[in-house]
């Protein structure tokens, strides 16, 4: 499932060149505009030096977050998982303060505490039962490669537009499709997964879930482009309560309060997570602020001659309408 749905990466370029195509004024021709959105690679653009090079480490990480997510939905449910892999958050910051030296957030260190008490909950909601932990295990593996795979991306790549994000991500498709294929292979002769005939397979589902995980990773860098990465964001916390709304209506799963309660701890550490660098400055200006705003008010009040005439006047037992 993770092979194919990967291959389906390829496509990923092709459908940037038809957007452009047709909204761009100043049209090129598909060999131009991919040895532009080659400059991801460096100056002199994809070699086969830097194909192995960078794209390898990447596939291998793409491939294992996406493999280590299903396996975990073989043990938990998609509500535990999809939470589960919120941790990858409070994973990146981790990653991003020892090896890209980032600014040291107090707020952050709480969000990833919360998170790691959250996992811990996690597996004691079923009283550590062996499922349980190696489900745990397979999702909080799955959230650690996707971080080291966006600071190894943010490390070596820099920051990329959406050109260079197609170019990119349709590269680790064609990896995943030339190097990567031998692993099924692998796997199924030493018998650690078996699938039967391929007319038998559920092409249907399978197709139907490649086509959503392309969809996925476009309207993600989409997002990034024409809105905020803090929507982006905000849309992989509400895959959580999204997902219990399914699992409490097909599966009837029953939530116990240590799953809702470590449920509900990771969110709000991802949360945390999203707050600005400059969060407490920001949020110290805005009460300031407020502060102003009502001293001025006050202020105005005091010195208004209509609330005197009018407070003098009813001393009086008399009601005087002031002139305007």
């Amino acid at each position: 499932m993770t092979w194919f749905s990967t291959n389906w990466n390829i496509m990923f370029f092709p459908v940037y060149y038809s957007g452009h195509l047709a909204t761009a004024q100043e049209k090129q021709s598909p060999m131009k505009k991919f040895r532009e959105c080659s400059r991801i690679f460096g100056e002199d653009g994809l070699t086969l030096k830097l194909f192995l090079k960078r794209t390898a480490p990447f596939s291998i990480l793409w491939t294992l977050t996406n493999y280590l997510y299903l396996l975990a939905l073989k043990k938990l449910t998609a509500t535990d998982v999809s939470a589960l892999f919120c941790c990858n958050k409070a994973f990146v910051f981790l990653l991003s303060w020892i090896v890209l030296k980032d600014r040291f957030m107090g707020v952050r260190i709480v969000a990833a505490i919360m998170a790691i008490t959250g996992i811990v909950m996690m597996a004691y909601a079923d009283n550590f039962h062996a499922d349980s932990i190696i489900g745990v295990a397979f999702a909080v593996g799955s959230a650690s490669t996707s971080a080291l795979y966006k600071v190894l991306f943010k490390m070596f790549l820099g920051s990329a537009n959406f050109g260079e994000a197609a170019h990119f991500v349709s590269t680790l498709g064609f990896f995943n499709l030339i190097f990567i294929s031998f692993t099924p292979v692998i796997l199924y002769f030493t018998k650690v997964e078996h699938w039967s005939s391929f007319a038998a397979l559920p092409w249907g589902c399978l197709c139907g879930m490649a086509g959503l995980w392309l969809a996925f990773n476009i309207l993600v860098n989409v997002g990034v482009v024409l809105t905020y990465p803090i929507l982006i964001s905000i849309g992989t916390v509400l895959s959580v309560p999204g997902n219990a709304a399914v699992d409490l209506l097909k599966q009837e799963v029953i939530f116990n309060v240590v799953r809702l309660a470590a449920t509900i701890i990771i969110c709000i550490g991802f949360l945390l997570m999203l707050l600005p660098e400059e969060w407490d400055e920001i949020t110290l200006r805005f009460i300031n602020s407020l502060k102003e705003k009502k001293s001025e008010e006050h202020v105005e009040d005091m010195t208004d001659p209509s609330m005197h005439l009018r407070g003098r006047s009813r001393a009086n037992g008399t009601v005087s309408i002031p002139l305007a």
